[in-house]
């Protein structure tokens, strides 16, 4: 988890300063803060169950959230006005694809978040009814034995719903986990549309 949100900061303070409302270093170094914090609280892996961590977790989710949603909403302001970043072909879909990017993981962290009351709980125990319910779940035979997801499995159902726009791999029970793999798949496909669309007609 550590790993990749560190590239994703990486890949924020890259992005264009019209895709930030806010000075570019701002979501950048207060997710880093909101990292070393919770690294440094709570090394290794997330398991220490106090309020203030799971605080921490959160805050960094939503900071997360916030930056990848500012940055889709400006960049199809951006592909419906027309500007320098669309007007280049190989700029816009390095651009597209880093915000694509940004929404994959930020609806990772908000999986691994939320699911079955975050990582700490999970690290303990998993209650009988998940909110994300994943094939090692369904079928126990096929996993080892007192498995529990990971962060790479809630990266993995992020990158697959937004690619397929709906689940593949674990299936959403709760209604929180439906309506976020619904956003994250209706953001995908307006990114992705849009931005192949674009690039087509600037290509030619």
């Amino acid at each position: 988890m550590t790993l990749t949100v560190v590239f994703i900061i990486v890949l924020i303070s890259l992005l264009p300063e019209r895709l930030s409302p806010l000075p570019t270093w701002v979501f950048p170094g207060m997710l880093t803060i909101l990292l070393i914090a919770l690294v440094a609280t709570d090394p290794g892996k997330i398991t220490k169950t106090e309020r203030a961590l799971r605080w921490l977790s959160i805050a960094l989710v939503v900071v997360l959230a916030t930056s990848a949603l500012s940055a889709t909403v400006l960049l199809i302001r951006d592909l419906i006005e027309g500007s320098p970043i669309t007007a280049n072909g190989t700029t816009l879909l390095a651009t597209g694809m880093s915000v694509w990017a940004i929404n994959i993981v930020a609806f990772a962290l908000l999986y691994w978040e939320f699911d079955c009351g975050g990582p700490a709980v999970r690290a303990h125990r998993m209650p009988p009814s998940p909110d994300l319910a994943f094939p090692q779940q369904l079928n126990p035979e096929v996993a080892p034995l007192a498995w529990r997801p990971q962060f790479v499995d809630y990266l993995y159902v992020g990158i697959t719903d937004a690619v397929a726009f709906s689940p593949t791999d674990a299936m959403p029970l709760a209604p929180w986990a439906k309506v976020a793999m619904a956003i994250e798949g209706v953001t995908s496909l307006v990114i992705l549309g849009l931005v192949v669309a674009r690039a087509v007609n600037v290509f030619t």
